[in-house]
């Protein structure tokens, strides 16, 4: 037995389910290695990105109280504008989480009497309060703000003339949302979203587009703001914050459209201009150099995992050889038991509380109970291996993250585990094959 069977032997992988992992990483090594070269362009775009805003040891540092003069915070802001090659950019930690740079992206840019289109369907569950389509307090609803939806065509396509149809003189900004969300449709390139922008674009240039990037950071050669949008917006637990960030959420894009935000986040009067960086500067830089690399680590998991539970018959998308646009893997594991023990195994396989049992529960801002799977350094981070997943059908759970390939590799091998150990798996007799029971 070599060291590595050994070591996951140890960590509770059973023979078989180690042997079909290491089969599965011999035939994806091409792609990876065409992974890795996308992420050597981005990293090397960091550095030049960081280079050319003279990034020094003094940014590092941080301030407090107002904040005023925040060479750190101001550097920063910097390097995402180059990035993103956008006017300016916001990223602060005061913007709590994505759903909360979302929000202060939309309501910032929007007055009542404005509508709000999604052309890409429904966006994601946490967005449905910040909107109104689920009645909540301090809704864009509340202000006099309309919504209008246009759902993808069953084939996945847009709808075009149906978006030509809903966009009249109360659309102010149209929201595309990249990735699938809890939804199961395919997530956006970077290039759809391209021909999307520029068919609005065409009817309307004033209207602003406004892209939800989260979990796409890194993942291609290009960003939506190469291909036309007006606004990108993420959260720091996420790609772009590598893994080290503690908060934080960014909204990169055109000048006017990045001041609305600041003086929403502040106050009208003092925008950007204040909002102490508190000591996590360092923490933001690093894991912003780091994210390319973590991020490809991440996508490694995803397509190992979908080739895996594709090969036992489990709907997935993306599929294991699509190519990938974003780091999330749907898996339609059909029943609750079968969501909850991946979940499960995915938690075991943590280093961050790795003994605790992840059960469903009521998390604000969803309409069913969430399980959420997420041994992580920091909490919430599903730039770090996670799984998540509504309790309801098609009963489909949403893996992502992990910081090292090696760690997401043994998560995954350890959500077939668990569904192993629930029942959900066997090994076949006859064949010696994992299969479904």
């Amino acid at each position: 037995m070599t060291e590595s069977a050994t070591i996951y032997k140890q960590l509770g992988i059973d023979e078989d389910i180690y042997k079909l992992g290491e089969s599965w990483c011999q035939k994806l090594k091409e792609r990876f290695d065409t992974i890795d070269k996308i992420a050597e362009f981005n990293q090397l775009k960091v550095v030049k990105a960081m280079q050319d805003a003279r990034v020094s040891e003094a940014c590092l540092l941080g301030t407090n109280g107002y904040g005023y003069n925040d060479i750190g915070r101001e550097t920063l802001e910097a390097v995402y504008a180059n990035i993103f090659h956008t006017e300016d950019a916001l990223v602060r930690p005061q913007i709590t989480c994505g759903t909360h740079a979302l929000a202060l992206a939309l309501m910032s840019n929007i007055r009542p009497g404005d509508e709000i289109l999604s052309p890409v369907g429904k966006p994601y569950d946490t967005l449905e309060e910040v909107i109104g389509i689920r009645e909540s307090r301090g809704s864009l609803r509340e202000y006099g703000v309309s919504y209008a939806q246009v759902d993808l065509l069953p084939d996945g396509e847009f709808d075009f003339d149906g978006i030509r149809k809903a966009i009249n003189e109360k659309t102010k900004l149209v929201t595309i949302q990249r990735s699938k969300g809890y939804e199961p449709r395919k997530t956006l390139s970077v290039d759809r979203i391209g021909q999307l922008i520029k068919f609005i674009k065409e009817i309307r240039s004033d209207i602003i587009c406004m892209v939800d990037n989260c979990y796409g950071e890194f993942v291609e050669l290009q960003e939506p703001t190469d291909v036309g949008a007006d606004m990108v917006v993420g959260s720091l637990i996420k790609n772009p914050g590598g893994g080290l960030a503690p908060i934080g959420g960014y909204i990169a894009g055109k000048q006017e459209c990045v001041e609305n935000a600041a003086y929403r986040l502040t106050s009208p009067g003092l925008g950007k201009e204040v909002g102490a960086s508190l000591g996590v500067l360092k923490d933001f830089y690093q894991g912003f150099f780091l994210a390319p690399t973590v991020v490809a680590n991440a996508e490694k998991g995803a397509i190992f995992a979908a080739c895996l539970y594709e090969k036992l018959g489990y709907p997935v998308i993306p599929t294991g050889a699509e190519v990938r646009h974003d780091i999330i893997q749907a898996i339609t594991l059909g029943s609750p038991e079968a969501v909850i023990a991946f979940c499960q195994g995915i938690q075991k396989s943590s280093p961050v509380d790795s003994h605790v049992f992840a059960e469903p529960w009521a998390m604000p801002g969803y309409d069913s109970d969430v399980i959420m799977a997420a041994g992580a350094f920091v909490s919430g981070s599903s730039i770090e291996l996670s799984a998540d997943a509504p309790i309801k059908e098609p009963y489909a759970v949403y893996f992502q993250g992990g910081l090292t390939w090696p760690h997401a590799k043994y998560g995954i091998m350890m959500s077939m585990q668990s569904l192993m150990n629930a029942g959900i798996l066997a090994v076949d007799e006859e064949t010696g094959r994992i299969v479904r029971k």
